[in-house]
């Protein structure tokens, strides 16, 4: 499995973790406050597409992670 591979699963992983924490409508709903961490996923997403610098990835290669798509 590659870097990039990596970083879209914990992405999207605590994409829709937070979101299902932050939805009041949701069975598992704690706080809207949840609703903050997603933007702040998204921010970073946005700004590794303009930059081309992730610091998840950087650290999966630093741990033998292969890196590439």
């Amino acid at each position: 499995m590659t870097s990039w591979r990596v970083v879209r699963i914990f992405a999207g992983t605590f994409i829709l973790l937070s979101l299902a924490l932050g939805i009041p409508g949701s069975p598992i709903f704690v706080s809207q406050w949840w609703l903050a961490f997603t933007a702040f996923i998204g921010a970073n997403l946005l700004q590794s597409g303009l930059t081309k610098w992730c610091m998840l990835e950087t650290m999966l290669r630093k741990l033998g992670i292969q890196p590439g798509c």
